[in-house]
């Protein structure tokens, strides 16, 4: 079950400016991430030889950005069709492609103007190609907030959980985004403030939705041995995992719809890291909406099925906490570029070089994709210091 377990690491991590409008194609968007990732690394284009991405229509594709940047003829690539579950899974696909020789040095990226040109389930776009949606759209139900929420909500009625349970982690992350100087929100907020934000799908308020973000973020997958030789402290890949289930768009509902698929992921995820939820020390939770980070702490172990409110108000996902999760804000506050930037932050974290924000002596990370609610994929990947 170790499979590729430490073979291969993140050499480079690069981000753009996060914004609103960025001015610019997602193409340069991307073409800026991959440069600033291998600069990162002390690497440059020479040097690479595959690229990777995931996409839903809204970004630009290897076969365009390869070009643009001197790097005609890679050999491996992966063009990714998907959203957030698939995040993870594009640099697991690229660890496994360097383990197994095909490529020695992978750049993976996300671009996308998810703000200025392709908001998630916004107007004057056409609903997504899949059995269920012809049944939902006449009722004006697709977008993710209102399909999250209902997953939320059977949460509370089930559990307990309250509202404020789902504010006091906006209002967390939102002081972890404050000691980062990329995040586009960077004002404290407080439990009041999170009470008074507006509905959008109840019981989702506006703090409980991530950010909808232009940018782009870029990380290298080479060798641990190519890695220990270049820049920055290598950061190995211990454990990668991607996998599907059951929901909406799986044509088949799951049994238990606090339950996702992430809790069928985590035991193949730990047996290959030789690790358990014990031994992570930072966790960057996919959090497309607060509910998403309450039932990720549930299904990853860290705590009680039922249990992932009451965790969150005990201050244990705080810096200082049993677990420290959203150490830069995450989507909620950072900015929302799909699952990468998550990926970026944990190495920081595991580099040490996090700044204000810096869980002291990080050694094993926890990165996360969606995790199976709407589109049934997931995936996930264990970090640790190299």
């Amino acid at each position: 079950m170790r499979g590729f377990c430490d073979r291969t690491a993140v050499a480079g991590v690069g981000y753009t400016a996060f914004s609103r409008n960025s001015w610019v194609s997602t193409l340069t968007l991307a073409c800026e991430a991959v440069l600033a990732a291998l600069d990162d690394a002390g690497l440059t284009p020479d040097d690479v030889d595959g690229i990777a991405t995931h996409r839903v229509g809204d970004s630009a594709a290897p076969s365009v950005v390869g070009p643009a940047l001197g790097i005609d003829a890679p050999a491996w690539y992966l063009d990714q069709f998907g959203g957030g579950s698939v995040s993870h899974a594009v640099i697991g696909q690229a660890a496994l492609a360097v383990a197994a020789g095909v490529a020695e040095t992978v750049v993976c990226y996300r671009a996308v103007n998810a703000r200025s040109e392709f908001r998630m389930g916004g107007t004057g776009r056409g609903v997504p190609v899949s059995p269920e949606v012809q049944y939902q759209a006449p009722y004006g139900y697709t977008a993710p907030p209102q399909q999250y929420a209902m997953y939320a909500r059977a949460h509370m009625l089930k559990y307990g959980t309250k509202a404020e349970h789902f504010g006091q982690l906006a209002v967390t992350q939102r002081a972890n985004a404050v000691k980062n100087p990329r995040a586009l929100m960077r004002a404290p907020i407080t439990l009041d403030d999170y009470l008074a934000s507006r509905w959008i799908a109840e019981p989702f308020r506006l703090l409980d939705c991530c950010l909808e973000t232009d940018g782009a973020c870029a990380v290298v997958v080479t060798t641990a041995e190519r890695a220990r030789d270049l820049r920055r402290p290598p950061v190995l890949i211990s454990a990668a995992a991607w996998g599907g289930g059951d929901s909406f768009l799986s044509g088949r509902e799951p049994a238990d719809p606090t339950v996702t698929s992430a809790a069928e992921l985590a035991p193949r995820l730990y047996a290959m890291a030789g690790a358990g939820p014990e031994d992570v020390d930072v966790a960057e939770l996919y959090d497309c909406f607060t509910y998403s980070v309450i039932v990720q702490l549930e299904d990853y172990g860290f705590c009680a099925k039922g249990e992932g409110g009451p965790f969150v108000a005990s201050g244990a996902t705080a810096p200082g906490g049993a677990l420290p999760v959203n150490t830069h804000g995450g989507f909620l506050s950072e900015g929302y570029v799909h699952g990468v930037n998550h990926i970026a932050e944990a190495v920081s974290q595991l580099r040490g070089d996090a700044g204000d924000r810096q869980v002291p002596g990080a050694e094993v990370a926890l990165s996360t994709a969606q995790p199976g609610y709407i589109l049934p994929a997931t995936s996930a990947l264990i970090l640790r210091r190299g």
